[in-house]
């Protein structure tokens, strides 16, 4: 795991003073690669290329990047991991290939050379995102991997094309103009997090999932803007097409076979994943995912695995006892470290760093937390990230299950229940929700705010309002801007499949890779993701929805494979997110620190925000009577940012008020 940078100049502008801020770029990302940095340049072409080494495969000298291709036409800074290198290497090898070193980027090369470029990607297994410049044909190639897990941020900066894994290096370019885009702050507001599609600065955009964007010293020079460059973008892998595909080509097998041939498949990607010429181990928060990944790394491993757990003290947000009861029953070799609240509150004024565009999913602070315990300890760590996405994990697509025949109605009739809802909502009396002839878990959601959000469903326009309005973390416009439109679906059997792929392409890529990349990156320690390889997720695509969601719950045929490895007493229990009480701290300990974000004056200095419905929306979460929890900490994050890139730092930091609150 690394990090990487680029510069692409036109031949004619080729200054030697501009590649060289190929050095302070590198430098700014040395987080991403503590161990070594390594640059190269071609002041006739143009280019220059940096990276920052995490020396996971191949300690040697033989790892280095940038790294030339045996026959010296192709060099390459690469981020990432690609799992099955040496199968591919004996492949080569058997072509005649030969190698110098041991690592997967010496492989990629060759596989580049003897193949081509989308050849061998389509051959890689991995997470990966590189700059590769062809010398001969003057063509640089940018690629991320298929699901999103590498970041790879590109930029038009004057004449010069600018790349890089994270937003701190393209600033280091001389000439960014940092403006912020208007868009991608609605947003943020109304997902916490930024869509993969926008970015917070304007000119700035992240080459998408799956995708190319290949530039040659002909098309640099007529400077192309950032339009044009997106327009160059080509999809070397797809997920709508992998969709379409298991739509078109379902399995037909019976459960007892799918669960076989799934846990055959886990084994093997955890098992690739389990390959690292340094310390590894795993987090587990004792849920279906990561429990599932522990038990077949340990099924697989002659010592014990390495795992670590967050405890928190914070009744309902603990999951540390379950984990430890899992770890004892596997045999792990366990550490679990307890935090103070206070203890989770000093990492607040650190978040606009890390994370460098704002971003608000609170369960940011127990993962960089976890990524800081395992690190003292491994350089590596396998996560169960992706489960969710996979196999319906999420309570939207139980609800989707549930409320299949009701959203189905005639648009006159769901709107009518919209304003029923709301009725029950505003004081109906509870006697009037339990007499409803609806299922008791669905009756038991009818309550408060639930009911507000469950009309508000009733009242959406087809599969894209519904997932917008399901995944956004307010109702109110706390924007000065409207919010863009989502993307469209390819067509899916039913709404399930089509919140699957929203998922994947919208909370996956934006949130949940975002927040495990970023933590583990700031400790210098590499996440894997098994539940994530492209063939579990192409395996996922081609099962029936009724194999994901059975009997009113999630994930049904990975708890059938996790049953194998664990009793089952061990891990059924109530889904529970790795989150932490903000809605709480607001109104506690994290007071004073909100409330200096949130005068009026600072949320209008920008003229970003909404500053009364703000207010509002902060007042009525102080009287108790709604729980903006997440909306105000979305504008809390955002404000936290600017103070880190455009303003002054706030008055009151958090440190100052902790000390009172230990154990609180």
């Amino acid at each position: 795991m690394c990090g990487i940078a680029g510069i692409f100049l036109p031949p004619d502008a080729a200054d030697p003073g501009l590649l060289s801020a190929i050095r302070p770029m590198t430098a700014s990302i040395r987080h991403r690669g503590p161990d070594s940095d390594g640059f190269w340049s071609d002041r006739e072409a143009g280019v220059a290329l940096g990276h920052r080494r995490l020396a996971i495969v191949d300690l040697t000298e033989g790892g280095h990047q940038p790294m030339l291709s045996h026959s010296g036409r192709l060099v390459m800074t690469f981020n990432g991991e690609v799992y099955n290198f040496q199968a591919l290497r004996r492949e080569l090898e058997d072509l005649g290939h030969s190698f110098r070193g041991g690592s997967d980027t010496e492989v990629m090369l060759g596989a580049i050379e003897s193949w081509g470029l989308e050849r061998a990607l389509q051959r890689f297994t991995g997470m990966f995102a590189l700059g590769l410049w062809d010398r001969r044909a003057r063509v640089l190639h940018l690629v991320r991997d298929r699901m999103g897990k590498k970041p790879l941020y590109i930029a038009r900066i004057g004449r010069a094309l600018v790349f890089a894994s994270e937003l701190k290096a393209i600033r280091m370019f001389p000439g960014f103009q940092a403006r912020i885009d208007r868009e991608a702050v609605a947003a943020m507001l109304a997902r916490g997090t930024m869509p993969d599609r926008c970015c917070i600065w304007h000119d700035v955009f992240k080459l998408p999932p799956g995708a190319m964007l290949s530039v040659s010293a002909d098309e640099i020079a007529d400077a192309p803007d950032t339009a044009t460059l997106k327009s160059r973008i080509h999809q070397w892998w797809s997920l709508a097409a992998v969709a379409e595909e298991g739509r078109k080509n379902p399995f037909v097998s019976d459960d007892v076979a799918l669960v076989a041939e799934l846990d055959e498949l886990l084994r093997l990607t955890v098992r690739e994943r389990m390959v690292a010429d340094v310390p590894l181990g795993a987090f587990l928060s004792g849920g279906i995912d990561s429990s599932t990944v522990v038990a077949l790394m340990q099924a697989q491993s002659n010592r014990p695995v390495r795992t670590f757990t967050i405890a928190f003290r914070e009744r309902g947000y603990d999951e540390s006892a379950e984990a430890g009861r899992i770890a004892r029953h596997i045999g792990t070799d366990h550490t679990e470290l307890h935090l103070t609240p206070a203890e989770a509150r000093e990492v607040i004024p650190e978040l606009p760093r890390i994370w460098d565009e704002p971003f608000a999913d609170s369960s940011q602070i127990p993962t960089l937390l976890v990524s800081r315990l395992a690190r003292s300890d491994v350089t590596v760590a396998l996560s169960g990230d992706g489960g969710d996405e996979c196999f319906a994990g999420y309570s939207r697509h139980f609800l989707a299950v549930r409320l299949a025949s009701l959203l189905g109605m005639p648009p006159i009739l769901r709107r009518t229940a919209a304003d029923f809802l709301v009725h029950l909502a505003n004081g109906a009396s509870e006697e009037i929700v339990n007499r409803l002839p609806v299922p008791d878990g669905l009756r038991r959601s009818l309550r408060g705010d639930r009911l507000r959000r469950l009309s508000d469903l009733f009242a959406a326009n087809g599969d894209r309002e519904i997932y917008r309005r399901l995944t956004r973390v307010s109702e109110l416009t706390l924007a000065r801007d409207a919010e863009a439109a989502e993307p469209d679906a390819p067509v899916l059997d039913d709404l399930v499949s089509q919140l699957i792929f929203r998922d994947m392409t919208g909370y996956l890529t934006s949130d949940i890779l975002v927040k495990l990349d970023r933590a583990s990156m700031a400790t210098s320690l590499e996440a894997r993701c098994p539940l994530l390889d492209h063939r579990v997720v192409e395996f996922a695509w081609r099962l029936p929805t009724a194999v994901k969601v059975r009997h009113g719950q999630g994930k049904w045929i990975l708890r059938q494979v996790l049953a194998r490895y664990l009793p089952r007493h061990l891990f059924e229990r109530p889904k529970q997110g790795f989150d932490v009480p903000v809605g709480a701290w607001l109104k506690g300990p994290l007071r004073a620190w909100a409330a200096d974000l949130l005068t009026e004056s600072r949320l209008r200095r920008h003229d970003l925000l909404d500053a009364g419905a703000v207010q509002a929306c902060w007042a009525e979460h102080l009287s108790g009577r709604r729980d903006h929890s997440q909306a105000l900490w979305a504008v809390l994050m955002l404000e936290a940012w600017l103070d880190e890139v455009a303003g002054p730092p706030a008055t009151t930091p958090v440190g100052e008020f902790d000390l009172a609150l230990q154990g609180s």
